[in-house]
């Protein structure tokens, strides 16, 4: 992936990403949105640090699980592309 076809992920103005340990779990915050990613989507948002590729994220993950890069990258795409949709990032 170059250019536009491996875009940089992050979180829009106002969402937020952490553990709350009132609920013991990972959320994502956005204005008057609540989000409790699967464990899937929360390795891949901790990766999201407006800075790294989506090529990264797949291949840190890739690297992280042993796991063919293809699968990888089309569970990467599908959860930013639907937090994306939800208004939580931008790619």
């Amino acid at each position: 992936m170059t250019g536009a076809a491996d875009p940089v992920p992050r979180f829009r103005a106002g969402v937020k990403f952490r553990l709350d340990p009132v609920r013991g779990a990972w959320v994502l915050l956005a204005p008057e949105k609540l989000f409790l990613p699967d464990e899937t989507a929360v390795e891949i948002l901790r990766l999201v640090d407006g800075e790294r590729p989506v090529s990264a994220i797949v291949e840190a993950l890739a690297q992280a699980f042993d796991a063919p890069r293809a699968v990888i990258a089309k569970d990467v795409m599908a959860t930013l592309t639907d937090l994306a949709a939800k208004g939580a990032v931008r790619l």
